[in-house]
């Protein structure tokens, strides 16, 4: 069974009955595109977990939060600074804020009583979710004909 993306805030644009957003003269950037701003993922199904990858550089690993909650695996992370240069009685600030919010609705093979692993390095998020024993793949094996 493979991971499904799950939004739990759907956007009333976003729904086919209300097509005032959908104009071509209405905005020609990515504003409204929700995706733009999501870090790419990679999810990987092995014998006896979930790889997941998130390219989220430029965070610090407390920037990160992680939970599961009703098998909903929710990643999301927040960063804001600020940079003052006086100079020649001038003020130049500069700030920023980032953030993103991925949520994954989890198979039921996977076990979420148990720990899972993350790390974070490089910019790449990596969290390994563990499988349920009775869902890890048996071995092949060959049957005789009689």
């Amino acid at each position: 069974m493979s991971l499904i993306k799950f939004n739990r805030n759907r956007l009333p644009w976003n729904n086919d009955l209300i097509n005032f957003f959908d104009r071509d003269d209405f905005l020609d950037n990515d504003f409204f595109n929700l995706e733009s701003s999501l870090p790419a993922m990679n999810v990987k199904e092995n014998e006896g977990d979930f790889e997941i990858e998130l390219a989220s550089p430029g965070f610090d690993k407390k920037d990160f939060e992680i939970t599961i909650e009703d098998d909903v695996l929710d990643v999301s992370a927040k960063k804001s600074g600020e940079e003052i240069d006086d100079d020649d009685d001038y003020t130049r600030k500069e700030f920023n804020y980032r953030s993103f919010r991925r949520t994954l609705q989890l198979p039921k093979t996977v076990d979420s009583s148990k720990d899972v692993k993350a790390t974070y390095k490089d910019g790449i998020l990596r969290l390994n979710l563990l499988k349920k024993e009775e869902a890890k793949r048996r071995s092949k094996r060959k049957i005789e004909l009689a």
